[in-house]
């Protein structure tokens, strides 16, 4: 693999503060977040998010930033309303239970989600040119997207659960940001993920930030100023991506 599989600190970190502009909506059967810019635009972002899931506050300020950039994005629920509360969670929860199931959210579960939402913002929304957007847990479709026909570009933040396959099989540019500390994404396979991109022929970025854990662009304690830091500039490191390649 790429990446290691979700842990404990896949579920951990710190709510933000913050009042959300999208809207939750209906699209079929799944329930999305819609952040949309001020001007309209074929430009868009589908944001794949981490276990804490579309309704998670840092989740949907993210993607209020990424439309205020521009950008059209879309957040669907990929866990059919079953996210992992943040912290505090029931008694004896397991996250390897959670995610293996029954019901599961593994790939076969997840993907058709993924690949409704994408069919639907090529078709009746218009975009015309997506990005993929993938934290943690969301980061291993964000890649398998990065396809002729699917995604055009993408972006992912400590990512989890990325076969070494995935990464070797993109077909579009791909940017990364790592953590120091991320037994997920830990340096051998910063180092491992390297070596394929570098075979890969596609452009690619991977930005190692220091001072950091696993979840910093998303649950960061944004009270510290060089984990704030971090965070705000995984945000920028995004951007610019986007607005270089999309």
């Amino acid at each position: 693999m790429a990446s290691n599989p979700p842990a404990a600190c896949c579920a951990t970190g710190v709510k933000h503060e913050g009042e959300a502009k999208g809207q939750l909506q209906q699209i079929g059967d799944v329930e999305v977040y819609i952040s949309r810019p001020e001007r309209s635009t074929k430009r868009s972002i589908l944001l794949l998010t981490d276990v804490i899931g579309h309704s998670f506050i840092n989740a949907q300020l993210i993607a209020d930033q990424l439309a205020a950039n521009g950008y059209l994005v879309v957040m669907p629920d990929l866990f059919h309303g079953d996210p992992v509360p943040l912290n505090n969670r029931p008694a004896g929860f397991d996250l390897m239970t959670w995610l293996k199931g029954p019901p599961g959210h593994l790939p076969d579960r997840v993907e058709p989600v993924v690949r409704a939402i994408l069919k639907e913002m090529k078709s009746n929304m218009g975009c015309e040119r997506v990005g993929a957007v993938g934290y943690c847990f969301g980061a291993k479709y964000a890649v398998r997207l990065l396809q002729p026909g699917l995604c055009d570009v993408a972006y992912v933040a400590h990512p989890s659960f990325v076969d070494a396959e995935e990464l070797q099989a993109i077909k579009g540019p791909l940017s990364i940001a790592a953590a120091e500390t991320d037994s997920i994404f830990p340096a051998s396979k910063r180092h491992e993920s390297e070596d394929i991109l570098a075979r890969t022929g596609q452009p690619y970025q991977i930005n190692l930030f220091s001072g950091v854990e696993h979840g910093f662009a998303v649950r960061a304690d944004i009270t510290k100023p060089t984990i704030r830091f971090a965070k705000e500039s995984a945000f920028l490191q995004a951007v610019a991506w986007f607005d270089q390649y999309l």
